[in-house]
């Protein structure tokens, strides 16, 4: 009787329910309000189900890259990692991430712009919610006194206008110098910011039919162009080669800033109604901006690749992707997320940004080599700004970088007999 009694018991018994199964997720720390965004995008996918429970780890920015090899070496990456997206095809070669064309729904990813995947070899590597945006800000009062038209999507400034509104800015007397390029920043702004050039000039800093190729790409007649241009300006005296500060176009001291859309929201609240937002000179291919910001990628070492699908495919969700770019003001990267958004959607005061996102965006090369390609690319641009000839500057980055991936066997991408490369 007692052991019936027992059974009884067991069997009416509520059953435990099995704790959710963690996904460790590793991120660099930025600024307050994308932390905060993360943290709200991760909180409502733990509540939404109960069998995969989603951790953050942030790491300092500058320690942020080595951390993630030093942790590969010994087993121990999270299933989850954020990596700026040109670093994607660097860190598919060395074997950290893995594909997610199998893994993620097709019509969610296919949803995304330019700015929210990460290729390599014909594979998707990784996801992002947001982009920013390359663009020239001005102010429509400023142009208006020196009577320099506005540019327009229909109807940017040409390459050669460009230069001639500059120079007109400048014989004004109003501005020593009025052109802002950032020149304080260092490192990935100069290729984010001037291959862009390249590209609406018909070229580019590496052929992407192979990605072995430099000879004839980046110093070809166009490149060759865009970099005598590009001394020009500081040639001309159109922009200050080393900056006292990063408050020019604030101040009033400049009449164009080329920035990214990151400015947009400090910008609209100083200038408001006077502030206007323009596309990059047309160097004769259109104008063209770089694409893609941090993105998300699963390991190859995670033992729980469905669980991190799932948390990838809820953070490209319609729903998800416009709550990121409502908390941090960033440009989402699907049409359906900007339609949700009070600045992106049609009519939306920046919605010219996710315009802009839409028609100009290029990624930048999808090669392990980037890293080098990209120093490379900036060091030719600071020899040029001190005087260099831009042949020779172009023919030094052409033969480091043809160098660097001599070294590295391709980078996996292979070369046939004839020389010609697939």
């Amino acid at each position: 009787m007692r052991r019936l009694m027992v059974a009884v018991l067991a069997a009416c018994a509520v059953p435990v329910l099995a704790a959710p199964v963690e996904i460790r997720l590793w991120r660099h720390d930025t600024g307050d309000a994308e932390m905060a965004a993360g943290r709200a995008a991760v909180e409502r996918f733990n509540r939404a189900q109960q069998q995969w429970k989603v951790v953050v780890e942030a790491i300092p920015q500058g320690s942020y890259t080595e951390s993630i090899t030093a942790a590969s070496l010994v087993g121990q990456l999270p299933c989850i990692i954020a990596m700026d997206q040109p670093t994607v095809p660097n860190f598919a070669w060395a074997g950290h991430i893995r594909p997610l064309d199998a893994l993620l729904p097709k019509e969610a990813t296919g949803r995304l712009l330019e700015g929210g995947r990460g290729m390599y070899n014909g594979h998707l590597y990784s996801v992002g919610q947001f982009d920013v945006v390359l663009a020239l800000f001005s102010r429509r009062s400023m142009l208006d006194q020196l009577g320099i038209r506005i540019a327009t999507m229909a109807q940017p400034y040409t390459a050669a206008e460009f230069h001639d509104v500059l120079a007109k800015a400048k014989k004004s007397g109003r501005y020593r110098f009025p052109l802002d390029v950032n020149g304080r920043f260092k490192g990935e702004w100069y290729s984010y910011a001037f291959s862009p050039w390249l590209q609406s000039a018909g070229t580019d800093l590496i052929d992407r039919a192979g990605y072995r190729r430099l000879d004839g790409i980046l110093n070809s007649e166009p490149a060759l162009r865009v970099g005598r241009y590009y001394g020009q300006l500081f040639a001309d005296r159109l922009v200050e080669r080393i900056p006292a500060d990063d408050k020019a176009f604030e101040q009033g001291r400049v009449l164009f800033h080329y920035t990214g859309s990151w400015k947009a929201r400090e910008y609209s609240q100083r200038f408001g109604s006077d502030l206007v937002v323009m596309p990059p000179p047309d160097f004769g291919q259109g104008p063209k901006i770089g694409a893609a910001s941090w993105q998300w990628g699963i390991t190859r070492s995670c033992k729980q690749p469905e669980g991190a699908a799932a948390f990838l495919a809820h953070l490209i969700s319609t729903g998800e992707i416009a709550a990121a770019s409502r908390a941090t003001g960033l440009v989402p990267v699907t049409t359906e997320g900007a339609a949700l958004t009070e600045h992106y959607r049609p009519g939306g005061d920046w919605r010219v940004f996710f315009e802009f996102a839409s028609r100009y965006a290029v990624p930048r090369p999808a090669t392990p080599g980037y890293p080098a390609l990209s120093a490379a690319f900036e060091k030719a641009l600071a020899d040029i700004r001190s005087g260099k000839e831009a042949a020779e500057a172009l023919d030094e980055a052409v033969e480091a970088v043809e160098h660097d991936i001599a070294r590295n066997n391709g980078y996996g991408f292979a070369e046939r007999a004839t020389g010609s490369v697939k």
